[in-house]
């Protein structure tokens, strides 16, 4: 009989937040990821191009993913290094669903992407390279990385090819993401405007191997990717469908059954003392060469995109 996980599920906030839960008849795992203000939050302050933007989202997403099945005190750093118009993704899970994360991109190349209305999504926006994914459980544990070549693949489809190649485990994965008006009705005048959002849904197999085809486990495993491969885009973004709706609507005739909700939150490890002991480092040249028009050293932070500024008298009081 098909279990409705509401009753006995945590509350669930409409965003920022990975759900974790299991199905019992089909035992497969999976997790549901939910981004709003979070997203926001980490991607305006770069100003990137949508194209970026969006492919960063994407990357970030995957990494909530991913990293909450990690112990709690658990971190993953995730990679792309590639040859298109984002040529570096930089997605960060610290424990606690703690969320950071940067893109580097060529201009011209988002510009021509833009002209030609490629329709290939993220895959085309990365081109061939190398997607790296690195474990760290937490402490007293071995770190671990692994690394997957890909060739014009949307960031989803190689993450569950690494997961199926690397880590033998039988992995769907569908990611969205959009931006949101907010118009007066929903927030103050001063916050109407267009905001990020995403979500991801990844459900992988207990049981199934890679190649099981003909056994019990295959089965129930081809029969559970089939019913996550129905989710449609707009459900994993419409913060008015909540994630228990969502999933009953999926898999309710699997048993499916919350476990456990983890908020997510922005966060970055830089800071104005970190900063000035790096350019400490620096000899007295390379700081007068590191000098802008005004006179000042500018260091602006990657993942957050905070600017700290430093005269070369501060620096050498404190050298």
């Amino acid at each position: 009989m098909p279990v409705d996980p509401r009753p006995a599920a945590p509350e669930i906030a409409a965003d920022d937040t990975v759900v974790v839960f299991r199905t019992e008849t089909s035992n497969t795992r999976g997790r549901l990821v939910r981004l709003g203000q979070t997203l926001d939050a980490i991607i305006a302050p770069h100003k990137m191009p949508d194209a970026a933007s969006k492919a960063l989202s994407e990357a970030l997403t995957l990494a909530a993913l991913c990293g909450s099945a990690l112990p709690a005190e658990g971190n993953l750093n995730l990679q792309t290094r590639s040859n298109g118009a984002v040529s570096i993704l930089v997605a960060d899970y610290a424990g606690a669903g703690r969320l950071r994360g940067y893109a580097r991109y060529d201009k011209a190349k988002l510009a021509e992407r833009e002209q030609l209305k490629n329709p290939n999504g993220g895959g085309g926006i990365l081109g061939d390279g190398h997607l790296a994914i690195t474990l760290d459980p937490g402490p007293g544990e071995e770190r671990y990385q692994g690394v997957l070549a890909f060739e014009g693949a949307p960031l989803a489809a190689t993450a569950a090819a690494y997961f199926e190649q690397r880590e033998a485990l039988p992995t769907f994965i569908r990611l969205a993401v959009a931006r949101h008006y907010i118009g007066a009705r929903q927030a103050a005048s001063s916050e109407q405007r267009w905001h990020w959002r995403a979500g991801g849904l990844m459900v992988q197999s207990l049981t199934a191997g890679p190649r099981d085809d003909d056994d019990n486990a295959g089965e129930d495993w081809r029969r559970v990717q089939m019913l996550a491969a129905t989710v449609e885009d707009h459900e994993l973004l419409d913060p008015d469908l909540t994630a228990e709706r969502l999933l009953l609507r999926l898999f309710h005739e699997e048993a499916v059954a919350i476990e456990r909700v983890i908020p997510l939150s922005k966060f970055c490890r830089c800071s104005r003392d970190k900063v000035e002991n790096v350019l400490l480092a620096f000899g007295a040249a390379e700081l007068s060469d590191m000098r802008d028009d005004n006179g000042r050293i500018v260091v602006t932070c990657e993942f957050c995109a905070t600017r700290y500024t430093f005269s070369l008298d501060e620096l050498r009081a404190r050298s």
